[in-house]
């Protein structure tokens, strides 16, 4: 066995920034020589992805992916639009979606630890793809949908955003047109609920008192405020829940009418069970300076 103690595993991390267990693989590797363990991590790409762990990524895509009846959406995030729309980055994407695909983790973090290639983890897998590409790697999110029915997706330029759906219902051309029109509209008009009944009591109660002190600041007399309430609640219903929406392409309609009159041409029952979408760096902070400052920066720095 390699001569090396835990100090040297220590050091070797305070050196590079890698993880514990890559260290001590890397000490492993190199017969306890500290110097090849180090080069190892580099070769390896995890020195290189520890360095940039404190970078933002805040660009990436949404991707979709559908097989035997269970669908994935995912985001993954990089740092800047180039490498997110570079064959390379795509590809790593969709390893990580296979990858999700196959062991169903529950979190993120059980993700990292599943395998690829039947040998090296998701984890080590991102890291050795900083090394290669140049840029952190995060994987932010993502859902998993086994279904009876059928999985419907959209990405909508790109990746810039993602819609996955689950119809409890078979395949064929008429749910299929459907699907696919529900699936914009989604995207469209990006609904938080699928329907009244997913409205929890508190949400439901604050919005009624807000609205409430709405229409009494306007003047309206307290007796008939709680019936201009009960009117703007179902507004409420009708802008949040998707299956309460206007459709998107026929504003005489509801989606939920939409769905009844492609059951009827069906003859089948049609059912939307849920939904999810992901908008690519929604609520991440991005990085943002003046040219001039870093200007400033850069050339302090070659005074140094």
């Amino acid at each position: 066995m390699a001569d090396f103690t835990a100090k040297d595993v220590m050091r070797l991390r305070e050196q590079t920034g890698a993880g514990m267990m890559d260290c001590k693989r890397a000490l492993v590797d190199a017969d306890g020589d500290f110097e090849k363990a180090g080069e190892l991590l580099r070769e390896r790409g995890i020195a290189k992805a520890a360095k940039r762990a404190s970078k933002i990524a805040a660009e990436g895509i949404v991707y979709a992916l559908v097989k035997d009846g269970c669908g994935v959406l995912v985001e993954v995030n990089c740092e800047s639009d180039f490498v997110a729309k570079g064959d390379k980055f795509h590809e790593v994407v969709d390893v990580v979606a296979k990858a999700i695909l196959a062991s169903r983790p529950a979190d993120v973090t059980a993700l990292l630890d599943c395998t690829v290639d039947g040998s090296k983890t998701v984890g080590t897998y991102i890291s050795e793809q900083v090394g290669i590409i140049g840029e952190k790697i995060s994987v932010r999110r993502f859902t998993v949908y086994d279904t009876d029915g059928f999985v419907e997706t959209y990405i909508h330029m790109g990746g810039t955003m993602g819609v996955m759906l689950d119809f409890g219902c078979p395949a064929n051309d008429v749910t299929k047109t459907l699907a696919h029109d529900v699936a914009l509209h989604t995207a469209f008009s990006k609904p938080a609920y699928l329907s009244a009944d997913e409205v929890s009591a508190e949400t439901l109660e604050k919005e009624r008192a807000i609205l409430l002190q709405e229409v009494l600041n306007e003047g309206k007399p307290e007796a008939i405020a709680s019936r201009i309430v009960d009117g703007k609640i179902k507004k409420f219903y009708e802008e949040n829940c998707l299956l309460e929406q206007k459709f998107v392409k026929d504003d005489k309609v509801t989606v939920k009418q939409l769905i009844a009159a492609a059951s009827k041409e069906a003859g089948v029952p049609v059912t939307l069970k849920r939904f999810v979408f992901y908008v690519m760096g929604q609520g991440i902070e991005k990085k943002s300076e003046d040219l001039s400052e870093e200007v400033a920066k850069q050339v302090e720095a070659m005074k140094k």
